[in-house]
């Protein structure tokens, strides 16, 4: 139930910190990159039942 939740929670993050959006569009392509892999990590701690 946690991991579905950090999951869900990650994934808005990261649509959030993508630079399309104008409040974030000077950030670059920092934010996004750093959450995708922590999404990519999380979704291998679900899938290996670390989670």
């Amino acid at each position: 139930m946690l991991g579905t939740i950090l999951l869900v929670v990650l994934i808005l993050l990261l649509i959030g910190a993508f630079p399309a959006w104008p409040h974030s569009r000077s950030w670059g392509y920092q934010p996004t990159g750093l959450l995708g892999i922590v999404l990519i990590i999380v979704i291998v701690l679900l899938l290996t039942g670390r989670i």
